[in-house]
């Protein structure tokens, strides 16, 4: 595992992102700083699932539309790479799915990801991680 500042193009955990709904400037001028802005679609879908009405989804879609996030589609090298992620760190140290899935989308896409849960992703040692702390 590689814990990374100089990696230009960085994909955002859920995490980030609601710290930033939350209002936390920490958290915006860390998205701010960078050029390209990545997101998993599975981080796209629970963004929008979280959302409590509809004023709220709006604002997400807005949100992710002002800041050009790119929004990365599952391919079948992520869906199979994640599914080796489950396989291997499920049971030893209770990794999810949708913690694979966004492991396996900046793994393969070979993307930095800035994350508060890194000791959720801590096992996957080709995974470059960037730990961001509100």
């Amino acid at each position: 595992m590689l814990i990374s500042e100089e990696i230009d193009t960085v994909l955002f955990d859920t995490d980030v992102l609601i710290w930033i709904q939350r209002g936390n400037p920490r958290a915006a001028a860390l998205v701010e700083k960078e050029a390209e802005r990545c997101i998993s679609v599975l981080t796209y879908m629970e963004l929008l699932q979280g959302a409590r009405e509809k004023r709220q989804h709006e604002y997400t879609l807005d949100f992710l539309h002002e800041f050009s996030f790119q929004i990365l589609p599952l391919s079948e090298n992520i869906g199979h790479r994640a599914a080796i992620y489950i396989e291997e760190y499920s049971l030893s140290h209770g990794l999810r799915a949708g913690d694979a899935i966004i492991a396996a989308t900046a793994t393969e896409i070979g993307l930095a990801l800035c994350t508060t849960n890194v000791r959720h992703y801590r096992p996957i040692k080709e995974l470059k991680l960037r730990a961001f702390k509100p």
